[in-house]
């Protein structure tokens, strides 16, 4: 959509001297403005209610206690188009090590039970956040089992897949039993396209898609497509040292991230997700 000078002055925001695209993912249409006491980002999530930022905003408030990310200033609706502006950041570089000790700072944020106030319903694969006071309930019925149904609807589901995913499932049920686990607060979405440094290196985490859960979960996603290094684990390990069999317990993380690329690109994903299965 073009962003109108009609549509730019209903923004509570200063007077706007400059507008330019810029990327934003495949789910919004990212701006920054120039305005007369500085640059902000725009989101635009076009012919939706204010509504579709409700979590955004609620998973940076949540990670905001114990991590720095960008300042929400305004969030809402204009002409039937959803909208949020967030702090713009100028992003310099930093230690890897100081963002794995930002991660575990976010992990011993903890809550009474499993999930999140508000759901993400926004993109091609919803996720219900509903509070369980299990964790293996909740990762099993509320993030893997809604995968694997979508993939059989989308025909990307076999026999011999569904076959050994119920054996890891099942493995999945064995292994977390009698185990502690603390809900912890999680980014949710932890892939190198979701943190920066800003100028000083503030270690910065931004698109969040939070929930509380096993922090092992969070940490599944560093692993699948690069871009933290030796020294991120070393500083989350010395921050919050991870329990034994976490190694172990991975790949079964490993899988949900898997599932949803599965879905969403189709059998590009296949080899990756039926190498998760195939481990058990």
């Amino acid at each position: 959509m073009m962003l109108t000078s009609d549509w730019l002055q209903q923004l509570p925001l200063p007077k706007i001297t400059a507008i330019t695209p810029v990327a934003g993912g495949d789910i919004n249409q990212a701006y920054q403005l120039i305005t007369v006491e500085g640059p902000v980002f725009l989101l635009v999530q076009p012919h939706t209610s204010a509504q579709f930022y409700h979590h955004e905003v609620a998973g940076l408030q949540a990670l905001g206690q114990a991590v720095n990310v960008p300042d929400v200033l305004a969030t809402g609706e204009i002409e039937g188009d959803a909208y949020l502006v967030l702090e713009f950041l100028e992003t310099g570089h930093g230690s890897q090590y100081d963002l794995g000790q930002a991660v575990a700072r976010v992990h011993r944020v903890t809550a009474p039970r499993f999930g999140f106030d508000t759901d993400n319903l926004v993109g091609k694969l919803p996720k219900h956040n509903q509070w369980q006071s299990d964790w293996t309930t909740f990762y099993l019925q509320q993030r893997l089992d809604p995968l694997v149904r979508r993939a059989q609807e989308q025909h990307l589901w076999t026999p011999q897949r569904q076959a050994a995913y119920d054996q890891v499932r099942q493995r999945i049920i064995t292994e977390n039993h009698g185990r502690f686990i603390q809900p912890a607060l999680l980014h949710g979405d932890l892939w190198s396209g979701n943190y920066l440094f800003t100028q000083d290196g503030t270690p910065t985490l931004i698109d969040p898609d939070v929930l509380y859960g096993d922090r092992e979960f969070d940490l599944a996603m560093t692993t699948i497509f690069g871009g933290f290094t030796s020294d991120f684990y070393r500083g989350y390990q010395d921050s919050y040292p991870l329990t034994p069999g976490y190694a172990d317990r991975l790949p079964h993380y490993q899988l949900y991230y898997l599932l949803a690329h599965l879905n969403l690109f189709g059998e590009t994903y296949g080899d990756a997700v039926d190498n998760v299965l195939a481990r058990g």
